[in-house]
């Protein structure tokens, strides 16, 4: 059986508030590119971090899934992307899994809204840690801020997932707490950890990137700052099996 699988992090700068210009900027970036089993992209992917929830809520049938859905079937890849979706009474900020057919597999709505940019007066808290597969690979999903509040990947760990995504967008003054935190939510649940960021400059603020991904040792496998690029990774889960045998650290966890 083969427990590896070859995921790409999809490090770019969307056009702010623009679908439909940053679905060119996606297309022109991914090219003829290998395939990949996995294609993450940063979060809110085509409009950018924006608080007009109102304006760019979307549902299942609208722009955003149908340009993922084809982009899957295309490129043969399960995708995971993020977008605004549409709720009943308040909008979320949704991590969308897609398998390589285009069917929606999973959606993670973001439990911490950052508070501090006020996206909980525009937002709705997600409830539910979700944990999803590909090819085998169990997977925990989160979304920039989320990072913060180990207690949710706690959950995942008792999940016994392999891997932990999170996909953000995490402006430069704050960089180095990005890669910390990524590299201790490694460390605390033996795991692969991949963060997905997004570069460039929207109104307020700049972003350098640094989308990553770290080994279940805490290993740094790969970061990359400043650049537009898709950024090739192999996720081992006979790694982290053998990591979890040999250091059973997970077994010994008694609050959560």
């Amino acid at each position: 059986m083969n427990k590896k699988i070859k995921i790409g992090l999809v490090q770019y700068s969307p056009v702010w508030e623009d679908k439909t210009a940053s679905e060119d900027k996606i297309k022109n970036l991914l090219g003829n590119n290998d395939e990949f089993d996995l294609l993450v992209f940063p979060e809110m992917t085509l409009t950018g971090f924006t608080m007009h929830s109102e304006k760019f809520a979307e549902s299942f049938e609208d722009e955003t899934f149908t340009f993922f859905s084809k982009l899957s079937r295309s490129s043969k890849s399960a995708i995971m992307y993020g977008f605004i979706e549409k709720g009943k009474k308040k909008n979320f900020n949704t991590l969308v899994h897609l398998n390589n057919q285009g069917k929606v597999i999973n959606t993670y709505r973001k439990i911490h809204p950052f508070s501090y940019a006020k996206e909980d007066k525009s937002f709705g808290k997600g409830k539910n840690p979700i944990v999803t597969k590909v090819k085998g690979l169990k997977i925990g999903l989160s979304i920039c801020y989320d990072l913060r509040f180990p207690e949710l990947y706690r959950l995942y760990a008792k999940e016994k997932v392999d891997c932990i995504i999170d996909i953000a967008n995490w402006p430069d003054t704050r960089i180095e707490h990005w890669q910390s935190l990524l590299k201790a939510r490694a460390i605390e649940n033996q795991c692969y950890v991949v963060g997905v960021n997004r570069v460039g400059n929207d109104p307020k603020l700049h972003y350098s990137g640094f989308s990553s991904v770290f080994d279940p040792m805490g290993k740094e496998i790969v970061a990359v700052e400043n650049e537009e690029k898709i950024i090739e990774v192999e996720i081992n889960k006979s790694y982290v099996d053998e990591v979890r045998k040999k250091l059973p650290f997970l077994n010994d966890m008694r609050l959560i």
